[in-house]
């Protein structure tokens, strides 16, 4: 079953957590947006907050976006 959330994120924070709101998780990652390195932190940190595999989480729309959908296998 796939399911899909929709996550804001908020690169070069100081500290990295995630936020539920009104049905969008706010994701804060200390990474730079460039070269997917914040991209990078997003999955690492979801995976860690819906306690599921890296490989089990796929950024499908938003890749250069701070608004991204995340499909979750």
């Amino acid at each position: 079953m796939l399911m899909k959330i929709k996550v804001k994120v908020y690169p070069n924070s100081s500290k990295e957590r995630v936020k539920q709101e009104l049905g969008v998780l706010k994701v804060y990652v200390s990474a730079s947006p460039e070269k997917g390195k914040a991209n990078k932190r997003v999955v690492d940190i979801l995976s860690k907050y819906l306690k599921v595999k890296k490989s089990s989480l796929k950024i499908i729309r938003g890749l250069s976006s701070r608004e991204k959908t995340v499909e979750i296998a």
